[in-house]
Parts: C-alpha cells; sequence; structure tokens
C-alpha cells in the first residue's frame, strides 16, 4: 500500500497543474456547506450562551425580538422606551437586580451604552487598563473598539450627532476615555459604556452652563451690562470637566427618563416567579426570559437553513457528477499510460489501486484546502459577531 500510494504521489507531482485544479474543484465544491455549518453552529452557541446568561429582560410593550437583540447584542432599536422609574420599581420590590439599559446613540459609529457598575459584575467583565466610569462623562471601551480607533485611557470620544433631520438634535458629547474593557468574544467587545445620566446629557436631557462672565472675548459678539450674545460656534461639542460638571443638571421628573430595558437578575426562583406574574397584567411594560426568544429566532432561522440545505444538496448532486465527468475524461486521456503499465507487467488490479490512490490523495488535498478556507472564512466573519 505504502508503495502505490508512492507511485501515486509521484504522479500527481509529475502533473503539477493538472492536479492543483482537481484538488481546487474538490475543495470549492465543500467550502460553502463546511462554511456554512461552522458559521451556523458558532452563531447559535454564542447567541443562546448571552442569552442564557441573560434571566429576565424587562421593556416596554412591543416587539419581543427587538427588545432581547437590542438588550443583549445591541442591534436595532426598541420602538418605545421603558421609564426609569420601572427600573427603581423593580429594585425597591426587593425580588431582584435591576440593571438599566440606555441604548439608541452611537460615538463614531459604535454602540454607546448607558447602564450601572452592576452591569460589568454581572456580565463578568474585567477591565484590560484604567478604571469604569466614575463621574459623569466618562466612558469605558470594548476591546474590538478600543483597538479599532486606537483609543485608551486618557483619550476623548466625541458621541455621533444622529439624523440631521432630528429637530431635537444635540451638540456631541466629549466623553472622558478612562479605561478599556478586556476581549470576551461578545457583544460587550464592540461597544461603549457610559453611566445612564452621561447617556442622557448627550441625548440633550441635561446640560450644563458656561459662566459668561468667564468666556473669551473671541467668543462672544457683543456684551452689554444686562446681556451676552456668544457667536454661533460658541459650542462645537459638550464637554464636561471638573470645572462645569457641578452646573449639569435635568429638568423634569428623572423617573420619566427613558431607557431602553432593565436586565433583571431574580433573588431566586419565587422572585422569579413573582416578577413573571406582576408584568402578565401589564399594560405598559413586558418581561421577557431571552432563551425562550432566542431559540424562536434560531428556530426560524434553521428553518430557512434546511431549506438551503435542501437546494445546496441538489446542487452538490449536479455538481459531483460534473467532477464524476471530469474524473473519466481525465482517465480516459491517460488510456494509454495503463497500456503501456499492462505492457511492462502491471495488473489491472495494480492500475485500479494506482488510480484509486490518486484520487484519494487528491479529494484528501481538496477537503483539506476545504477545511482551512472555511475556517479563515469564519475566522474573517466572526468578528462581525453581536
Amino acid at each position: 500500500m505504502k508503495s502505490t500510494l508512492l507511485l501515486a504521489w509521484r504522479h500527481l507531482s509529475h502533473h503539477r497543474g493538472q492536479s492543483a485544479i482537481l484538488a481546487a474543484c474538490i475543495a470549492l465544491i465543500f467550502l460553502l456547506p463546511v462554511a456554512v455549518q461552522l458559521l451556523v453552529a458558532h452563531y447559535s452557541a454564542a447567541l443562546a450562551a448571552r442569552a442564557r446568561a441573560t434571566p429576565l429582560v424587562a421593556g416596554a410593550l412591543g416587539s419581543r425580538y427587538d427588545l432581547v437583540l437590542n438588550s443583549l447584542y445591541f442591534k436595532g432599536r426598541v420602538p418605545r422606551d421603558l421609564p426609569m422609574g420601572e427600573a427603581d420599581r423593580i429594585q425597591e420590590s426587593g425580588l431582584g437586580l435591576a440593571i438599566p439599559l440606555l441604548a439608541g446613540r452611537s460615538a463614531r459609529g459604535f454602540p454607546l451604552i448607558g447602564t450601572s457598575h452592576d452591569y460589568f459584575a454581572f456580565r463578568g467583565l474585567v477591565l484590560d487598563g484604567g478604571t469604569f466610569p466614575l463621574i459623569l462623562g466618562d466612558a469605558v471601551l470594548g476591546a474590538r473598539v478600543a483597538r479599532e480607533l486606537s483609543l485608551g485611557p486618557g483619550d476623548a470620544l466625541l458621541t455621533d450627532r444622529g439624523s440631521l433631520y432630528d429637530l431635537s438634535l444635540s451638540y456631541p458629547l466629549r466623553l472622558r476615555v478612562v479605561g478599556v474593557l478586556r476581549e470576551t468574544g461578545t457583544a460587550d467587545d464592540g461597544a461603549v459604556f457610559a453611566d445612564v445620566k452621561t447617556v442622557w446629557v448627550a441625548a440633550g436631557l441635561g446640560h450644563g452652563h458656561e459662566e459668561a462672565a468667564t468666556a473669551p472675548e473671541e467668543r462672544l459678539l457683543a456684551r452689554s451690562a444686562g446681556e451676552v450674545v456668544f457667536d454661533s460656534s460658541v459650542v462645537e461639542y459638550v464637554e464636561i470637566t471638573p470645572e462645569n460638571i457641578d452646573s449639569f443638571h435635568f429638568h423634569g421628573d428623572v423617573d420619566a427618563f427613558p431607557l431602553s430595558a432593565v436586565l433583571v437578575v431574580p433573588r431566586d426562583e419565587k422572585g422569579a416567579t413573582l416578577l413573571k406574574g406582576r408584568y402578565r397584567v401589564s399594560q405598559e411594560a413586558q418581561l421577557l426570559e431571552p432563551i425562550e426568544v432566542i431559540d424562536e429566532i434560531l428556530g426560524f432561522v434553521l428553518r430557512v437553513k434546511r431549506f438551503f440545505d435542501a437546494n445546496l444538496v441538489l446542487v452538490s448532486a449536479a455538481t459531483a457528477l460534473f467532477l464524476l465527468l471530469i474524473v473519466l475524461l481525465w482517465l480516459r486521456v491517460r488510456q494509454r499510460e495503463f497500456e503501456t503499465l499492462h505492457k511492462i507487467g502491471c495488473a489491472r488490479l495494480m492500475v485500479a489501486r494506482l488510480v484509486a490512490a490518486e484520487l484519494l490523495i487528491t479529494v484528501s488535498a481538496g477537503l483539506a484546502l476545504a477545511a482551512l478556507l472555511a475556517g479563515a472564512l469564519v475566522a474573517v466573519l466572526r468578528q462581525g459577531l453581536v
């Protein structure tokens, strides 16, 4: 057997171009199904793991899918906000820990998430450098954000202004980067985290005041005894500094201020049951188990995948027949070679074994190439994971 494989390898090495083309054809046949299987398995495991680690999510009535995808993976938007008072009520009930989440805004294209320190402990997030947000205006970056923007503790980051047609448009907020999170391979790597109040300021719900008396003359149009007129370019962005932090405040009832969702960690099974019972009759909010919603989404995705799998079987069968035709033509072209082998005393069984060994090596090389390419493709696509 060893001598047969050696002879087959020598023949394939002599016809390198022909052998490489055949191996490449085999690799391309198996590349797509292998890559799809790996991707679906990875995404399903990653989605389910994060959902399973999140006991309950509270949000305003509306799409269950939007609420879970936004609160767990920071994708999309929730159609309605939940008032801050709802998080306070859950916390004060003593039935579980309420972790507020405010999404919907961004900084340099990455989602800006307002939350509390409990979120970092709940997700098991640790710092790769710096500190967690301590005061208004502080922000901590996910590992991928810090890597792609080349930012670290001590740097600054402007929030995005959003749509120019938004009548409530506020100036960008200049965030102080105080820390970078260690990479986790989850959606947290691609987000910017700050205190909820900081995100409210970025949304224009809170503001500070600059002392007109101390403003530089080049930033004023006119100054009189009772009035100071600023230049239109006086504010390019809002920045919270040690000098003006005490002037920042909010107008209105803070309990009515918006949240996207509240992550709820029940005290025990009884607490979870009582909370579910309360929200089952609520006309304003809903309480969901993320894993149930994610299982529904994955079930739908897998049903669609089965349709494509069936189509792939037909395409693969047609491709395999075409490949068989190529092999038959390849054998026919080598007919003279086989006759020569017979004439020099090589048995027909030996010729068949030689051809089988060549096909075995070629198919194995094609499968190995398909696995290598599929692994590289999955590694690239995984960089954009939720």
